[in-house]
């Protein structure tokens, strides 16, 4: 059976061949071949047709007749030269782009100039904010202890009213109930919009009745926080006042408060209002 094949490549250009060489045949391989030599080519022929270059690459072993072409070997073996190089280029720059980078050492840096201006800036403001503050507690000091002892002249009996501190000696012996307990009940008056406020006392200070129960009468907004049932509360009535001048509200305000008052009831024993 007839076999035709294709137009030679590379090969064909080293081994031209004129076209009187070749005849015309008959039989299936006459409409294409134009060439006796190419006429009942075997498939080992066929990969001889390749390219050297091409043979490298794919690993194709090259048939007889290519290894007896010494022009043929010769590419085939420096293509497979260059293969190898390419492989081992390749690899290297791999293990290069995989490899992980080393850690640079840690340099310390200045502190640079804003930084410093800011850090100078910043104490120089804190100075100016604390001697402001000091110059304003001494104001208020001197302010508050003149407007005492003008308070004392005008009325003893109104030394309560006049800025006397909660838990001082002078306000407890002035103060006509001072007690601590807790809130049993709270209810707003619909009438005045203020709080009806009982409180089941568990310790008196000072006392003029002997009261287990409590209940006063009072604004909302006299109060420094919310009662509600529950609440601890320590408060002080002074001055003969139907309802308490002063409110500690919650577990930490009337420890705080207590101290101040256990603390100064010795003294207030020794004082008259």
């Amino acid at each position: 059976m007839c076999r035709c094949a294709r137009s030679p490549g590379s090969w064909a250009s080293r081994r031209a061949r004129s076209r009187a060489g070749c005849t015309r045949r008959s039989g299936p391989c006459a409409p294409v071949c134009t060439r006796t030599r190419w006429c009942d080519m075997s498939a080992e022929n066929e990969t001889y047709d390749s390219d050297a270059l091409m043979a490298a690459i794919t690993g194709e072993e090259p048939g007889e007749q290519a290894r007896a072409d010494g022009a043929f070997m010769a590419e085939y073996r420096a293509a497979e030269a260059d293969l190898a190089l390419l492989r081992q280029q390749l690899g290297i720059l791999g293990e290069t782009l995989t490899a992980a980078p080393p850690v640079p050492d840690p340099v310390p840096l200045r502190p640079s100039r804003a930084r410093r201006r800011t850090r100078a800036l910043a104490f120089g403001t804190l100075a100016v904010a604390t001697v402001a503050a000091v110059v304003t507690g001494l104001g208020w000091l001197v302010g508050h202890s003149g407007s005492d002892r003008l308070s004392s002249a005008d009325s003893g009996a109104s030394k309560a009213d006049a800025g006397v501190r909660f838990g001082t000696p002078v306000y407890l012996a002035c103060a006509t109930t001072v007690a601590e307990g807790e809130v049993t009940v709270v209810k707003k008056l619909p009438a005045t919009g203020e709080l009806q406020v009982t409180v089941h006392v568990s310790r008196y200070f000072k006392q003029t009745r002997d009261l287990d129960h409590l209940t006063y009468v009072i604004g909302e907004y006299d109060l420094p926080a919310p009662l509600a049932q529950g609440t601890r509360v320590l408060f002080g009535v002074s001055g003969g006042a139907p309802n308490p001048d002063h409110w500690a509200v919650g577990e930490k305000e009337v420890a705080r408060e207590r101290a101040w008052v256990t603390a100064a009831l010795p003294e207030s024993r020794t004082l008259s209002c």
